[in-house]
C-alpha cells in the first residue's frame, strides 16, 4: 500500500509589536525609502523582551489545532524548524509539545535556517511514508530579531519574527505532497552566519576571541546562489510532476526580499499573479514565511483553493526546499 501525506490544515502566528521604517529612522541613519525600495519591506513585527520563538510556536500551534479540530493526544511527532532558538536545550518541540498536551509525541527541532518549513514538511512525509507515524504536527518559529544588530541597517531592517503551523496525516494511496527536494552547499556556509557566545574552561590558556552574537550576511553572495541553483530544481520538480508552469496556481516563495522574489518570478515566467507575497508587512520571518504566506492568501482571498502551489525556500547552510503541493479547500 502507498501511504500518501494529507494537508490537513495552516495555520500562523506573529508578534504583536509592529515597527514601521519610519520608526527605524529614531535609531538607524536610513529612511522608509532606503529601505522600502532595496528590499520591498514597509514594516515587521518584533516579540516583546520577555517573548520567545517557543511563545511564537506554542500560539501557531493551538491555531492549527483549532482550525483543524484536533486533540494534543492526536500527535504522535512534533517537528519544529526553528533556527536560532532562545535556548539550546530543551527542543522548542518540547516546549510545544508541553503546552499543548501532546504527550504521546516524538519531538525534535531541525535547523535549516529560512528553509526550515520544507524541510520539516518533507521529514514529516517521510516518516509517514515509512509507516510508523500518522499524525505530524509541523511548527516554523524563529524569532529572528533577537539576534540582529540593531546598528547594522544592512540586516536589521530585513527580518521579523514569526510562526507557521501546519498538520500532517497518513492518507491512503493519495499525496498532497507531488513533489519536494532538498538541496544544502556548506561550501557556501559563510554566506549567512549567526555564532553563540559561550564561555572558555580558565584552565585552558587561549587568546579569547570577541564574540558578536548577531546574524552576518553576504548579501551579494546570497543573491547570486539563489538565482543560480534554485530555478533549476523548481524546473526539475514541474518534470517530475509532468507539469508546466501554466500548471502551477500560485507561487510561494521565501519571503526573503522582493527584488529577489521579483527576479525569481521573472526568470521563471511566473505571472505576478500568481506571485504571493506578503514582505511588505512582515519582513524575513525565515522559516515562519511560506506557511503565514499561505494562510493570510486564503484568508484575504488572493490565494483561490483548491490550488496546485509551487514553494521555494532558501537560507544559511546555504540550504534550500522546493515543493509543488495541491492544498485544498479545508485547509
Amino acid at each position: 500500500m502507498n501511504i500518501g501525506t494529507k494537508i490537513v490544515a495552516i495555520d500562523y502566528e506573529v508578534a504583536k509589536n509592529k515597527i514601521t521604517n519610519d520608526n527605524l529612522t529614531k535609531i538607524l541613519d536610513t529612511s522608509d525609502e532606503w529601505i522600502s525600495t532595496r528590499t520591498g519591506i514597509k514594516e515587521r513585527r518584533v516579540l516583546s523582551p520577555n517573548e520567545t520563538s517557543a511563545d511564537l510556536g506554542v500560539r501557531a500551534a493551538k491555531n492549527v489545532i483549532k482550525r483543524a479540530n484536533y486533540n494534543g493526544d492526536e500527535f504522535d511527532m512534533i517537528i519544529v524548524a526553528s533556527s536560532a532558538p532562545e535556548e539550546i536545550y530543551p527542543s522548542v518541540a518540547c516546549r510545544i509539545q508541553g503546552e499543548i498536551g501532546a504527550k504521546k509525541a516524538a519531538c525534535f527541532d531541525i535547523k535549516a535556517a529560512c528553509a526550515g518549513f520544507v524541510y520539516a514538511l518533507n521529514t514529516a512525509q517521510a516518516f509517514i511514508k515509512s509507516g510508523l507515524y500518522k499524525n505530524i504536527l509541523i511548527v516554523a518559529t524563529d524569532a529572528t530579531t533577537k539576534f540582529t544588530d540593531w546598528e547594522d541597517r544592512s540586516v536589521c531592517v530585513l527580518f521579523g519574527d514569526g510562526a507557521g503551523s501546519a498538520i500532517l496525516r497518513a492518507n491512503e494511496n493519495e499525496d498532497d505532497i507531488l513533489a519536494i527536494d532538498l538541496l544544502a552547499d556548506g561550501t557556501c556556509a559563510d554566506y549567512i552566519t549567526l555564532t553563540t557566545k559561550g564561555t572558555h574552561c580558565p584552565l585552558v590558556n587561549e587568546e579569547n576571541q570577541e564574540i558578536k552574537p548577531y546574524i552576518q550576511m553576504k548579501g551579494k553572495d546570497v543573491y547570486k546562489f539563489v538565482m543560480q541553483e534554485i530555478p533549476p530544481k523548481l524546473e526539475e520538480l514541474l518534470t517530475k510532476t509532468n507539469k508546466t508552469i501554466s500548471d502551477i496556481d500560485y507561487f510561494v516563495p521565501h519571503q526573503s526580499n522582493q527584488r529577489m522574489i521579483d527576479a525569481l518570478a521573472q526568470r521563471l515566467e511566473i505571472e505576478e499573479s500568481k506571485v504571493i507575497s506578503n514582505i511588505e508587512h512582515y519582513g524575513n520571518m525565515s522559516a515562519a514565511s511560506i506557511p503565514v504566506a499561505i494562510r493570510e492568501a486564503v484568508d484575504e482571498g488572493k490565494m483561490k483553493l483548491p490550488a496546485t502551489v509551487m514553494l521555494s525556500a532558501f537560507g544559511a547552510g546555504m540550504t534550500a526546499g522546493n515543493a509543488i503541493v495541491k492544498l485544498e479547500k479545508n485547509i
